[in-house]
C-alpha cells in the first residue's frame, strides 16, 4: 500500500486541504502540510524505522507534555520538533478518534498560520 492509498492519510489530507491556503507535499511515505510556506502538520509513516503511523502537530506551550503524560498510548514526543512544542498522535494504536484528530489539526493550523487566516477558523 502506498501512502496515497492509506485511508488515514486520505482523511488527514481531506481535512487539512479544506483549511484556508494549505498545501500538501509527499516525501516518500510521509506528507507535509503547509499553510502558505509554514509547516503545520506532518503525517509520518515508519519514520526512521520506528513503525509508527501518526500526525505530528504544534500545540500550545506545555500541552504536548501534558497529553503525552495523560495518554502515552496515543501521544508521544516526536523527534526533532517535540522539544519545540509539538506532539505526535498515533494513528496506528487502536480505534482512531477522528474528532480528536481534527481538533489537533485545527489547533496546529491556528498556531502556525498567519493571524488573519487563523481567525477564519474561529
Amino acid at each position: 500500500m502506498t501512502p496515497a492509498e492509506d485511508p488515514r492519510l486520505e482523511k488527514v489530507t481531506a481535512f487539512c486541504l479544506a483549511l484556508p491556503q494549505t498545501t500538501r507535499e509527499i516525501h516518500g511515505s510521509h506528507a507535509i502540510f503547509k499553510v502558505k510556506k509554514k509547516v503545520f502538520l506532518y503525517y509520518v509513516d515508519d519514520h526512521h524505522g520506528d513503525g509508527i503511523i501518526a500526525i505530528n502537530c504544534k500545540l500550545p506551550p506545555g500541552e504536548n507534555t501534558a497529553l503525552i503524560a495523560a495518554q502515552p498510548k496515543h501521544y508521544y514526543l516526536p523527534a526533532y520538533v517535540g522539544p519545540r512544542g509539538w506532539a505526535g498522535f498515533r494513528l496506528d494504536a487502536g480505534r482512531i478518534n477522528w474528532s480528536e484528530v481534527t481538533e489537533l489539526i485545527k489547533t496546529s493550523y491556528s498556531l502556525i498560520a498567519y493571524k488573519k487566516l487563523a481567525a477564519a477558523l474561529r
